[in-house]
C-alpha cells in the first residue's frame, strides 16, 4: 500500500458511516505514513486469520456470552501470544497496529482493535468504552454483558475491578459513573489510537512530527473542530501562521458551543494582529 492508497482509505474512513468503519484496516493505513512495509498483505491476511481461528474454536454451539470472551482469548492470548506491554509502555510501536502484530505487544486500544476485528467478524456485538485512561471492551450476548481488558490478557472486569482501575488513573475517591461504560465510536476509537502517538510526540517537543499526525486524524474525523482547533496550534507553534488561521477558521465553523466559537475567535483575532 502506498501512501496515496493509505490515504484514500483514511479519506474513505472518514466520509463513511461510523458502523461501516473496519477500524483494524483504518489502524494499519495509518502506520504507512511512517512505516511503508505496514501496507503488505501479510498484516491483512494475520487479520483474516485471526477471525478464521476464532470461528473455528467458537463452533456452532456456543451458548453464553462467557464462552464467546473465551474463544477470543484462547486465539489472541493463548494462540498468538498478544499480551500488554507494560517494560516499554510508552513506546510508540505500541500504537502502531503493524508493529503491535509484529511484536504481539501493545497499548490497550491497539491489542483492543484486534479483540473487536476478530469478534465482530463473527458477527458478534462489540464495542470499545470510553473509560478513562485504560481501554476496554464490551462483548454482548443474549441480554448478557462482560466487559473484557486486552491488555491484560481479555481478563473479565467486574464493578470492584472497575472501580479499583478508575481510581488508579483519577484518585482514590473516583466512583464509576454512567460515562465509564459508555460505548466509544469506531472513529473515536481511531483517533484515541493516533492520539497516543500525537501527545507522545507533543510531550517530546517534536510538533513538526505531530503535525502530520493530526492532520491524517482529520481524514478520518474531518468535521472534528477540536482536532482542527489543536492543528491550527500546532501550525502556530511552527510558525505556519497563515495555516494555523486557515485551521482555526474552520475550527470556529464547526464548534457549537458559545464558549469555545469565542475562544477560537479570539485566537484568530491574535494571529491576525501578527501578520500586519
Amino acid at each position: 500500500m502506498t501512501h496515496e492508497e493509505a490515504e484514500a482509505v483514511l479519506r474513505a474512513a472518514g466520509a463513511a458511516a461510523d458502523d461501516a468503519i473496519d477500524i483494524a484496516s483504518v489502524a494499519l493505513a495509518f502506520a504507512v505514513f511512517d512505516r511503508p512495509e505496514a501496507g503488505a498483505d501479510r498484516y491483512h491476511d494475520h487479520l483474516q486469520a485471526l477471525s478464521a481461528e476464532v470461528a473455528a474454536g467458537a463452533g456452532p454451539a456456543i451458548s453464553d456470552v462467557m464462552q464467546r470472551a473465551s474463544a477470543l482469548r484462547n486465539v489472541l492470548v493463548d494462540a498468538h501470544g498478544y499480551h500488554g506491554d507494560r517494560e516499554t509502555y510508552d513506546d510508540l510501536r505500541n500504537a502502531d497496529l503493524s508493529q503491535v502484530i509484529d511484536r504481539r505487544r501493545g497499548l490497550p486500544v491497539a491489542l483492543a482493535i484486534l479483540w473487536l476485528h476478530a469478534g465482530r467478524a463473527q458477527g458478534w456485538t462489540m464495542a470499545g468504552l470510553n473509560f478513562p485512561g485504560h481501554f476496554l471492551i464490551r462483548l454482548d450476548w443474549a441480554g448478557e454483558r462482560l466487559i473484557l481488558d486486552p491488555f491484560n490478557d481479555g481478563r473479565a472486569l467486574g464493578p470492584g475491578e472497575l472501580r479499583t482501575l478508575l481510581r488508579s488513573f483519577a484518585g482514590e475517591h473516583a466512583e464509576l459513573a454512567p460515562e465509564h461504560y459508555a460505548v466509544l465510536s469506531n472513529r473515536a476509537t481511531l483517533l484515541r489510537l493516533q492520539n497516543n502517538i500525537k501527545i507522545r510526540l507533543l510531550n517530546a517537543e517534536e510538533p513538526a512530527k505531530a503535525l502530520p499526525v493530526i492532520e491524517r486524524m482529520l481524514l478520518v474525523a474531518p468535521e472534528d473542530p477540536a482536532l482542527w482547533r489543536e492543528a491550527g496550534l500546532v501550525h502556530r507553534k511552527l510558525e505556519n501562521l497563515r495555516s494555523a488561521i486557515r485551521c482555526l477558521e474552520t475550527a470556529h465553523g464547526l464548534a457549537e458551543a458559545p464558549a469555545a466559537r469565542h475562544r477560537i475567535a479570539a485566537e484568530i483575532t491574535a494571529l491576525r494582529g501578527t501578520l500586519n
